[in-house]
């Protein structure tokens, strides 16, 4: 494996309660070739007093998270891109795992990394079901970015706040092939001189009862090239608001791409949103085994659905 270099960039604004296990998470990485930058978008807690215990690379910038991502890759060295979020925990053979991807096959400019919702709550429980689902689909979108094409591209759109992922994802698969990881632990097996036993063992002393208490299985917990998002405890008021911020740039992503495009009828169609993206590739066994997670998944759905109908009738 090559020495390549991976810049983590992590979005942050009051995130004192999260970044320090996000933080611990990436210094526990079995991959070493590693930078952290942190870019803040004026807290007025301590998250950058935590944040500068871990790395000097930290930074002021706004006003959303996709110009505060942009800030982060022009100001980082790194040949690869890591975007995560302060309230998110990165499993241990994340970064090693995405190297060994991205070098295997030269075609390969994006990665998709499977993520895990937290939380013991039953509404927390149906997030985590209902994110299975979705990932290496249209619904999700890559975290691990080759730096140059990343460039090549234009990085995220600043206008947008909520699809831009999505966006960003659209204009990287026209210049470059994106893929899921594969299995963490068949990289491990092939290369032991990268899988650094001593800070696996840190990792897990530090992770596996928090994750536990959070409602993470041991059988998850086997895959340690994933990435846990620790959304807190369900709230459904404060769920449909954060929804509500992101729909107010759909409009402009859906014209950006224009209404017949294939990938936006996925991403904002009935038929693909609502079943085909549960029922494909086997999916659906997921659904008859887990029919009480099923119910309140559908539910929602159409809650966000709902608001996302409103944010079409505001902006007509």
């Amino acid at each position: 494996m090559k020495n390549n270099l991976v810049s983590v960039i992590i979005t942050t604004k009051n995130e004192e309660s999260n970044i320090e296990n996000c933080l611990k998470s990436i210094i526990c990485q079995t991959y070493k070739h590693i930078e952290i930058i942190i870019v803040d978008n004026g807290s007025t807690d301590k998250t950058k007093e935590i944040a500068k215990k871990y790395t000097n690379l930290v930074y002021d910038k706004g006003p959303e998270r996709s110009a505060q991502r942009n800030y982060g890759v022009s100001i980082s060295k790194g040949e690869y891109i890591l975007y995560i979020d302060a309230d998110m925990i990165l499993g241990p053979f994340v970064v090693e795992s995405c190297i060994n991807e991205i070098i295997t096959d030269d075609k390969v400019i994006g990665l998709y990394i499977k993520e895990v919702i937290l939380g013991k709550g039953l509404w927390s429980r149906v997030r985590r079901f209902e994110r299975s689902f979705y990932c290496g689909t249209p619904i999700d979108a890559v975290r691990f970015v080759q730096k140059e094409a990343f460039l090549e591209v234009g990085g995220f759109d600043e206008s947008m706040s909520g699809p831009e992922d999505w966006d960003l994802d659209r204009r990287l698969s026209e210049v470059g092939k994106l893929k899921m990881i594969s299995d963490s632990e068949s990289f491990a097996k092939t290369d032991n001189a990268y899988n650094n036993v001593e800070n696996l063992t840190k990792w897990h002393n530090t992770f596996d009862r928090f994750l536990e208490e959070k409602g993470v299985t041991d059988a998850v917990l086997s895959e340690r090239n994933i990435l846990f998002h620790n959304e807190s405890e369900f709230n459904l008021k404060k769920y449909m608001a954060k929804k509500r911020v992101y729909s107010r740039s759909f409009s402009q992503y859906i014209s950006k791409w224009g209404n017949n495009d294939s990938i936006i009828r996925k991403q904002f169609g009935i038929p693909y949103r609502y079943f085909i993206v549960f029922l494909e590739n086997g999916k659906w066994k997921r659904l008859l085994s887990r029919p009480f997670l099923t119910m309140g998944m559908y539910f929602l759905r159409v809650m966000v659905g709902i608001e996302y109908l409103k944010s079409r009738l505001v902006s007509f």
